[in-house]
Protein backbone atom coordinates (compact mmCIF):
# COMPACT_ATOMS: atom_id res chain seq x y z
CA UNK A 1 0.00 0.00 0.00
CA UNK A 2 2.74 2.31 1.21
CA UNK A 3 3.93 1.72 -2.76
CA UNK A 4 0.96 3.61 -4.14
CA UNK A 5 0.88 6.03 -2.01
CA UNK A 6 4.14 7.31 -2.88
CA UNK A 7 3.35 6.93 -6.54
CA UNK A 8 -0.05 8.88 -6.01
CA UNK A 9 1.56 11.50 -4.57
CA UNK A 10 3.22 12.39 -7.76
CA UNK A 11 0.34 11.53 -10.24
CA UNK A 12 -2.51 11.60 -8.23
CA UNK A 13 -3.56 9.17 -11.18
CA UNK A 14 -3.91 5.21 -12.05
CA UNK A 15 -3.99 3.86 -14.66
CA UNK A 16 -1.20 1.91 -15.49
CA UNK A 17 -0.54 -1.72 -13.82
CA UNK A 18 -1.55 -4.35 -16.61
CA UNK A 19 -2.81 -7.58 -15.63
CA UNK A 20 -3.05 -10.01 -18.20
CA UNK A 21 -0.43 -11.74 -17.54
CA UNK A 22 -1.74 -12.43 -14.08
CA UNK A 23 -4.27 -14.90 -13.58
CA UNK A 24 -7.39 -13.82 -13.51
CA UNK A 25 -9.94 -13.78 -9.95
CA UNK A 26 -13.11 -12.72 -10.54
CA UNK A 27 -16.17 -12.40 -8.26
CA UNK A 28 -19.89 -13.57 -9.05
CA UNK A 29 -22.25 -11.12 -9.78
CA UNK A 30 -25.10 -9.88 -8.23
CA UNK A 31 -28.61 -9.46 -9.28
CA UNK A 32 -28.93 -12.11 -12.12
CA UNK A 33 -30.78 -15.54 -13.06
CA UNK A 34 -30.20 -18.28 -14.45
CA UNK A 35 -31.51 -19.70 -17.27
CA UNK A 36 -31.33 -22.97 -19.50
CA UNK A 37 -28.30 -24.08 -21.34
CA UNK A 38 -26.09 -22.20 -19.24
CA UNK A 39 -27.36 -19.07 -20.29
CA UNK A 40 -27.91 -16.00 -17.75
CA UNK A 41 -30.14 -13.11 -17.51
CA UNK A 42 -28.60 -9.95 -15.90
CA UNK A 43 -30.76 -8.09 -13.26
CA UNK A 44 -28.52 -5.50 -12.59
CA UNK A 45 -29.63 -2.52 -14.56
CA UNK A 46 -32.79 -2.10 -17.41
CA UNK A 47 -30.93 -3.98 -20.45
CA UNK A 48 -31.82 -7.09 -18.90
CA UNK A 49 -28.81 -8.63 -20.89
CA UNK A 50 -28.89 -12.55 -21.52
CA UNK A 51 -25.94 -13.81 -22.03
CA UNK A 52 -24.24 -16.97 -23.65
CA UNK A 53 -21.31 -18.75 -21.76
CA UNK A 54 -18.10 -16.61 -22.62
CA UNK A 55 -19.70 -13.69 -23.28
CA UNK A 56 -20.55 -10.35 -21.42
CA UNK A 57 -23.42 -8.23 -21.59
CA UNK A 58 -23.45 -4.95 -22.82
CA UNK A 59 -21.49 -3.16 -20.18
CA UNK A 60 -18.89 -5.61 -21.17
CA UNK A 61 -18.09 -5.98 -16.92
CA UNK A 62 -20.24 -8.62 -16.61
CA UNK A 63 -19.10 -11.93 -18.05
CA UNK A 64 -20.85 -15.45 -18.44
CA UNK A 65 -18.43 -17.79 -16.86
CA UNK A 66 -19.94 -21.65 -17.00
CA UNK A 67 -23.44 -20.89 -16.17
CA UNK A 68 -22.59 -18.17 -13.45
CA UNK A 69 -22.47 -13.90 -13.86
CA UNK A 70 -19.42 -12.91 -12.40
CA UNK A 71 -17.98 -8.78 -12.43
CA UNK A 72 -14.90 -8.85 -14.16
CA UNK A 73 -13.94 -5.39 -12.94
CA UNK A 74 -14.06 -5.95 -9.18
CA UNK A 75 -10.84 -4.39 -7.75
CA UNK A 76 -9.90 -3.08 -10.70
CA UNK A 77 -9.87 0.30 -11.10
CA UNK A 78 -8.83 2.51 -14.44
CA UNK A 79 -8.45 5.90 -13.35
CA UNK A 80 -8.32 7.14 -9.72
CA UNK A 81 -7.96 10.66 -8.41
CA UNK A 82 -8.25 13.40 -5.69
CA UNK A 83 -11.00 15.78 -7.03
CA UNK A 84 -12.26 18.80 -5.80
CA UNK A 85 -16.33 17.70 -5.07
CA UNK A 86 -17.30 20.64 -7.72
CA UNK A 87 -16.11 18.67 -10.44
CA UNK A 88 -19.16 15.69 -9.75
CA UNK A 89 -20.57 18.11 -9.86
CA UNK A 90 -21.82 18.54 -6.65
CA UNK A 91 -22.43 22.50 -5.22
CA UNK A 92 -24.13 21.89 -1.99
CA UNK A 93 -22.43 18.60 -0.85
CA UNK A 94 -19.58 20.15 1.41
CA UNK A 95 -18.63 22.65 -1.29
CA UNK A 96 -14.61 23.18 -1.34
CA UNK A 97 -13.53 19.58 0.01
CA UNK A 98 -11.33 17.43 -1.75
CA UNK A 99 -13.12 13.78 -3.23
CA UNK A 100 -11.47 10.53 -4.07
CA UNK A 101 -12.84 9.62 -7.26
CA UNK A 102 -12.80 6.21 -9.32
CA UNK A 103 -13.55 4.35 -12.17
CA UNK A 104 -13.58 0.85 -13.84
CA UNK A 105 -13.63 -0.33 -17.20
CA UNK A 106 -17.40 -0.40 -18.92
CA UNK A 107 -20.53 1.70 -19.00
CA UNK A 108 -24.27 -0.14 -19.48
CA UNK A 109 -24.75 2.91 -22.32
CA UNK A 110 -23.41 3.78 -25.43
CA UNK A 111 -23.58 7.76 -25.64
CA UNK A 112 -22.40 9.20 -28.90
CA UNK A 113 -21.26 11.74 -27.19
CA UNK A 114 -19.30 10.41 -24.02
CA UNK A 115 -16.46 12.85 -22.58
CA UNK A 116 -14.79 9.67 -21.14
CA UNK A 117 -15.50 7.13 -23.39
CA UNK A 118 -11.65 5.70 -23.67
CA UNK A 119 -12.16 4.08 -20.54
CA UNK A 120 -16.47 3.97 -20.45
CA UNK A 121 -16.58 2.14 -23.84
CA UNK A 122 -13.61 -0.05 -23.78
CA UNK A 123 -13.33 -3.57 -23.10
CA UNK A 124 -12.46 -4.11 -19.12
CA UNK A 125 -10.21 -7.58 -20.40
CA UNK A 126 -7.83 -5.08 -22.61
CA UNK A 127 -8.05 -2.32 -20.36
CA UNK A 128 -5.04 -1.24 -17.94
CA UNK A 129 -5.96 -0.72 -14.24
CA UNK A 130 -4.71 -1.59 -11.01
CA UNK A 131 -5.38 -4.17 -8.49
CA UNK A 132 -6.89 -1.97 -5.22
CA UNK A 133 -9.63 -3.42 -2.53
CA UNK A 134 -12.04 -1.67 -1.13
CA UNK A 135 -9.98 -1.52 2.08
CA UNK A 136 -7.15 -0.23 0.08
CA UNK A 137 -9.71 2.35 -1.03
CA UNK A 138 -10.54 3.48 1.93
CA UNK A 139 -7.04 3.41 3.38
CA UNK A 140 -6.15 5.79 0.14
CA UNK A 141 -8.81 8.57 1.00
CA UNK A 142 -8.12 8.47 4.63
CA UNK A 143 -4.71 9.41 3.71
CA UNK A 144 -4.89 12.14 1.42
CA UNK A 145 -7.71 13.49 4.02
CA UNK A 146 -10.57 13.09 1.51
CA UNK A 147 -14.19 14.19 2.54
CA UNK A 148 -15.24 11.34 0.64
CA UNK A 149 -15.18 8.59 -2.28
CA UNK A 150 -17.18 9.25 -5.05
CA UNK A 151 -18.27 6.37 -7.97
CA UNK A 152 -17.50 8.25 -11.13
CA UNK A 153 -15.97 8.65 -14.52
CA UNK A 154 -18.08 5.38 -16.40
CA UNK A 155 -21.13 4.66 -15.02
CA UNK A 156 -20.56 3.17 -10.89
CA UNK A 157 -23.33 0.79 -11.75
CA UNK A 158 -21.50 -1.63 -13.55
CA UNK A 159 -18.94 -2.23 -10.93
CA UNK A 160 -21.80 -2.14 -8.32
CA UNK A 161 -20.53 -4.74 -5.90
CA UNK A 162 -17.33 -2.91 -5.68
CA UNK A 163 -18.77 0.24 -5.45
CA UNK A 164 -21.58 -1.55 -2.49
CA UNK A 165 -18.12 -2.92 -0.90
CA UNK A 166 -16.26 0.13 -0.70
CA UNK A 167 -19.40 2.18 0.20
CA UNK A 168 -19.84 -0.16 2.90
CA UNK A 169 -16.49 0.20 4.32
CA UNK A 170 -16.41 3.77 4.11
CA UNK A 171 -19.53 4.57 5.94
CA UNK A 172 -18.15 2.97 9.01
CA UNK A 173 -15.43 5.56 8.56
CA UNK A 174 -17.57 7.81 8.46
CA UNK A 175 -16.02 8.81 5.00
CA UNK A 176 -19.06 10.24 2.65
CA UNK A 177 -19.87 8.48 -0.42
CA UNK A 178 -20.95 10.13 -3.80
CA UNK A 179 -22.77 8.52 -6.99
CA UNK A 180 -22.17 10.03 -10.27
CA UNK A 181 -24.29 8.37 -12.70
CA UNK A 182 -26.15 8.01 -15.76
CA UNK A 183 -29.12 6.32 -13.47
CA UNK A 184 -29.80 3.14 -15.72
CA UNK A 185 -30.36 0.87 -12.55
CA UNK A 186 -32.94 -1.39 -11.67
CA UNK A 187 -34.63 -0.45 -8.09
CA UNK A 188 -33.87 -3.48 -6.02
CA UNK A 189 -29.60 -3.04 -6.73
CA UNK A 190 -30.54 0.73 -6.13
CA UNK A 191 -32.57 0.04 -2.71
CA UNK A 192 -29.78 -2.04 -1.63
CA UNK A 193 -27.00 0.51 -2.54
CA UNK A 194 -28.86 3.37 -1.28
CA UNK A 195 -27.64 2.80 2.50
CA UNK A 196 -24.48 3.46 2.09
CA UNK A 197 -24.56 6.22 -0.14
CA UNK A 198 -24.67 10.36 0.72
CA UNK A 199 -25.38 12.06 -2.53
CA UNK A 200 -25.85 11.49 -6.23
CA UNK A 201 -25.09 13.53 -9.11
CA UNK A 202 -27.78 12.20 -11.56
CA UNK A 203 -27.42 12.54 -15.17
CA UNK A 204 -30.94 13.75 -16.79
CA UNK A 205 -29.48 13.42 -20.82
CA UNK A 206 -32.31 14.53 -21.85
CA UNK A 207 -36.13 14.67 -21.16
CA UNK A 208 -37.58 11.91 -24.32
CA UNK A 209 -37.76 8.71 -25.22
CA UNK A 210 -36.64 9.53 -29.44
CA UNK A 211 -33.42 11.53 -27.49
CA UNK A 212 -32.56 8.66 -25.46
CA UNK A 213 -32.50 5.86 -27.68
CA UNK A 214 -31.24 8.08 -30.61
CA UNK A 215 -28.30 9.22 -28.80
CA UNK A 216 -27.54 6.78 -25.07
CA UNK A 217 -29.07 3.38 -26.89
CA UNK A 218 -31.22 3.38 -23.28
CA UNK A 219 -34.50 4.37 -22.55
CA UNK A 220 -35.63 7.57 -20.98
CA UNK A 221 -38.52 6.35 -17.98
CA UNK A 222 -35.86 3.68 -15.79
CA UNK A 223 -33.64 7.12 -15.58
CA UNK A 224 -36.33 8.87 -14.21
CA UNK A 225 -37.63 6.31 -11.79
CA UNK A 226 -34.06 6.20 -10.69
CA UNK A 227 -34.57 9.79 -9.83
CA UNK A 228 -37.79 8.91 -7.60
CA UNK A 229 -36.07 5.99 -5.84
CA UNK A 230 -32.78 7.74 -4.80
CA UNK A 231 -35.38 10.91 -3.44
CA UNK A 232 -36.97 7.75 -1.58
CA UNK A 233 -34.09 6.53 -0.39
CA UNK A 234 -32.90 9.26 1.08
CA UNK A 235 -29.96 10.27 -0.97
CA UNK A 236 -29.36 13.41 -1.36
CA UNK A 237 -29.67 14.53 -5.43
CA UNK A 238 -28.57 17.04 -7.88
CA UNK A 239 -29.31 16.75 -11.30
CA UNK A 240 -26.82 17.42 -14.39
CA UNK A 241 -28.66 18.01 -17.88
CA UNK A 242 -25.72 18.27 -21.02
CA UNK A 243 -27.19 20.52 -23.89
CA UNK A 244 -26.67 19.34 -26.98
CA UNK A 245 -27.26 21.23 -30.28
CA UNK A 246 -29.74 19.71 -32.38
CA UNK A 247 -30.50 17.06 -29.93
CA UNK A 248 -31.80 18.02 -26.41
CA UNK A 249 -31.97 21.52 -26.67
CA UNK A 250 -35.52 21.85 -27.14
CA UNK A 251 -37.42 24.86 -25.34
CA UNK A 252 -40.57 23.06 -24.81
CA UNK A 253 -38.94 20.17 -23.77
CA UNK A 254 -36.90 21.68 -21.32
CA UNK A 255 -39.79 23.07 -19.84
CA UNK A 256 -41.77 19.28 -19.81
CA UNK A 257 -38.24 18.30 -17.79
CA UNK A 258 -38.65 21.51 -15.42
CA UNK A 259 -42.28 20.25 -14.63
CA UNK A 260 -41.32 16.86 -14.04
CA UNK A 261 -38.04 17.86 -12.18
CA UNK A 262 -40.58 20.52 -10.05
CA UNK A 263 -43.35 18.00 -9.48
CA UNK A 264 -40.71 15.01 -8.38
CA UNK A 265 -38.16 16.92 -6.30
CA UNK A 266 -39.15 20.29 -6.04
CA UNK A 267 -37.60 23.57 -6.48
CA UNK A 268 -34.53 23.48 -4.15
CA UNK A 269 -33.19 20.76 -6.13
CA UNK A 270 -29.47 22.14 -7.77
CA UNK A 271 -29.51 22.18 -10.99
CA UNK A 272 -26.74 21.84 -13.53
CA UNK A 273 -27.00 22.81 -17.09
CA UNK A 274 -23.58 21.99 -18.78
CA UNK A 275 -22.03 23.21 -21.86
CA UNK A 276 -21.26 20.52 -24.89
CA UNK A 277 -17.75 20.18 -26.43
CA UNK A 278 -17.80 17.66 -29.65
CA UNK A 279 -16.64 14.40 -28.64
CA UNK A 280 -16.49 10.49 -29.11
CA UNK A 281 -18.86 9.70 -31.85
CA UNK A 282 -20.70 13.29 -31.69
CA UNK A 283 -18.09 15.30 -33.50
CA UNK A 284 -20.57 17.04 -35.82
CA UNK A 285 -21.97 19.34 -33.69
CA UNK A 286 -20.70 22.81 -32.60
CA UNK A 287 -20.24 23.42 -28.86
CA UNK A 288 -23.36 24.81 -27.18
CA UNK A 289 -23.86 28.43 -27.90
CA UNK A 290 -23.91 30.25 -24.87
CA UNK A 291 -26.71 31.98 -25.01
CA UNK A 292 -28.59 28.60 -25.61
CA UNK A 293 -26.97 27.96 -22.17
CA UNK A 294 -28.59 31.30 -20.57
CA UNK A 295 -31.88 30.75 -21.80
CA UNK A 296 -31.99 27.49 -20.05
CA UNK A 297 -30.56 28.80 -17.00
CA UNK A 298 -33.18 31.79 -17.37
CA UNK A 299 -36.02 29.69 -18.08
CA UNK A 300 -35.25 27.79 -14.85
CA UNK A 301 -35.55 30.79 -12.97
CA UNK A 302 -38.35 31.65 -14.19
CA UNK A 303 -39.85 27.94 -13.51
CA UNK A 304 -38.75 28.63 -9.63
CA UNK A 305 -35.61 26.99 -9.28
CA UNK A 306 -33.57 28.30 -6.98
CA UNK A 307 -30.23 26.77 -7.29
CA UNK A 308 -29.32 26.95 -11.31
CA UNK A 309 -25.78 26.73 -12.26
CA UNK A 310 -24.18 26.32 -15.75
CA UNK A 311 -21.11 24.21 -16.24
CA UNK A 312 -18.34 23.94 -19.21
CA UNK A 313 -18.71 27.42 -19.08
CA UNK A 314 -16.17 29.56 -16.68
CA UNK A 315 -17.94 32.76 -14.93
CA UNK A 316 -21.32 31.74 -16.25
CA UNK A 317 -24.09 31.25 -13.48
CA UNK A 318 -21.17 29.03 -11.02
CA UNK A 319 -22.38 31.36 -7.67
CA UNK A 320 -25.29 30.11 -5.18
CA UNK A 321 -27.55 32.71 -3.96
CA UNK A 322 -29.87 32.51 -1.36
CA UNK A 323 -33.25 32.68 -2.49
CA UNK A 324 -34.65 34.28 0.49
CA UNK A 325 -32.20 37.77 0.99
CA UNK A 326 -30.40 37.38 -2.26
CA UNK A 327 -26.49 38.02 -1.23
CA UNK A 328 -24.31 35.60 -2.50
CA UNK A 329 -23.92 32.88 0.00
CA UNK A 330 -20.87 30.99 -2.01
CA UNK A 331 -18.71 32.10 -4.17
CA UNK A 332 -16.90 30.44 -6.94
CA UNK A 333 -14.17 30.08 -9.28
CA UNK A 334 -14.40 27.34 -11.80
CA UNK A 335 -13.80 24.02 -9.33
CA UNK A 336 -12.55 26.56 -5.92
CA UNK A 337 -14.31 28.28 -3.19
CA UNK A 338 -13.25 31.79 -2.66
CA UNK A 339 -15.66 32.76 0.01
CA UNK A 340 -18.65 30.68 1.86
CA UNK A 341 -21.43 32.37 3.66
CA UNK A 342 -23.28 29.70 5.38
CA UNK A 343 -23.06 28.32 8.84
CA UNK A 344 -25.02 25.40 10.11
CA UNK A 345 -27.07 24.99 7.24
CA UNK A 346 -28.66 28.36 7.03
CA UNK A 347 -27.59 31.81 5.25
CA UNK A 348 -24.98 33.92 7.16
CA UNK A 349 -27.19 37.18 6.18
CA UNK A 350 -30.50 36.17 6.82
CA UNK A 351 -30.66 32.45 8.32
CA UNK A 352 -33.02 30.77 5.52
CA UNK A 353 -32.09 27.27 5.38
CA UNK A 354 -29.68 25.98 2.36
CA UNK A 355 -30.65 22.83 1.60
CA UNK A 356 -27.17 20.31 1.38
CA UNK A 357 -24.05 19.80 3.51
CA UNK A 358 -21.87 22.10 4.48
CA UNK A 359 -19.28 21.98 6.83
Amino acid sequence: MRKIFLISMTLLIYSIQTFADKPQVFQEAQFYEKLKKNYVKCLLCPNYCVIKPGDVGICRARQNIDGKLYTIVYNKPVAIHVDPVEKKPLYHFYPGSQILSLATAGCNLRCNFCQNWTISQIDPRKADSYELSAEEIVLMAKEYNCKGIAFTYTEPTIFFEYMLDIAKLAKAENIKTIWVTCGYINPQPLKKLAPYIDAANIDLKGFSEEFYRTYTTGTLEPVLETIKTAKQENIFIEITNLVIPQANDDPIILKEMLNWLKENLGTDIPLHFSRFFPNYKLTNRPPTPLKTLNDFYQTAIDQGFNYVYIGNAPDLAEDTFCPNCGKKIIDRSGYFIKKIEITDGKCNYCGAKIPGSFD
